[in-house]
């Protein structure tokens, strides 16, 4: 499932390439038709993100939300765009760009009121502007669980936005072990996580990937090979089980935790 900053990123380009003209909306697929015909050859106005879910904005007060979940996939291509497939469920295209959205967990005209119902079961997002979001609200819940800070991290009521890659790296670069229960986070631990979670989702919308090395822990300041993998950047343990830990060499471990694989150094991050 992609995490938290692939949402902010679609949203802006969303926004660069369909905000303020009007648009055809289209659901080739068919699931969304209705929807599809109300839009259609209005304007999008404005383009959001919360956590993993994404809003784009027409007319007043409608918007579609989408949520891609494990299967979600949005393709971007410029005009003319080629005949849509039939397992296109979402369509927006201009004299200048087309956007698909296929497979997606939800895709669904709803209003400003459906919206903010949304938005108030979801934590704090490290990639909303800092006066639309409250860290301390997810230390607060944090604080008072017996639950895994590994848990905990992937609760999208607690913080929105970071999934299995981001949890596993900031963990490391903070040396918390991932079976630490919330309740022992001290408030000062918190701040440096989510001071960190911020920076490195940014520069994960920027980049368009996640990268979590620091700079002296990179292939070309410790002279090793750099990392092949689908998801491409560098990370610390992320994927990497049973290879050696860029810091102190031990080796990598992983479990399963809420049915998602967890990784860490046990050397790293002690008990």
């Amino acid at each position: 499932m992609p995490e938290g900053h692939t949402i902010h990123r679609l949203a802006l380009d969303y926004g660069a390439h369909f905000t303020g003209r009007a648009t055809q909306v289209t659901s080739p697929q068919g699931k969304f038709s209705d929807s599809a015909a109300l839009l259609n050859r209005t304007e999008l106005t404005r383009t959001e993100a919360h956590g993993k879910h994404l809003f784009l904005g027409f007319r007043d007060e409608e918007w579609i939300h989408i949520h891609l979940g494990l299967f979600g996939k949005v393709t971007f291509g410029g005009a003319p765009a080629p005949p849509p497939t039939d397992t296109v469920r979402l369509r927006l295209a201009n004299d200048t760009s087309y956007v698909d959205l296929r497979g997606p967990t939800t895709c669904a005209l709803i209003t400003d009121t459906e919206k903010h119902a949304i938005h108030a079961r979801l934590g704090p997002d490290p990639l909303r502007p800092p006066e639309d979001t409250d860290p301390g609200a997810a230390y607060r819940r944090i604080s008072r669980s017996r639950t895994t800070i590994a848990a905990l991290l992937m609760d999208q009521k607690v913080i929105a936005g970071v999934g299995n890659v981001y949890r596993a790296e900031v963990l490391f670069r903070h040396g918390i072990d991932p079976y630490r229960a919330g309740k022992d986070l001290t408030l000062a631990e918190w701040d440096a996580i989510w001071a960190d979670l911020v920076e490195l989702m940014h520069e994960g919308v920027r980049n368009n990937r996640i990268d979590t090395v620091r700079p002296e822990h990179t292939p070309e300041a410790m002279g090793r090979p750099p990392r092949v993998d689908d998801h491409g950047g560098e990370v610390y343990v992320y994927r990497r089980a049973h290879q050696p830990c860029h810091i102190c060499g031990g080796e990598i471990r992983t479990a399963d935790l809420a049915a998602r694989n967890l990784f860490w150094c046990p050397n790293c991050q002690k008990p």
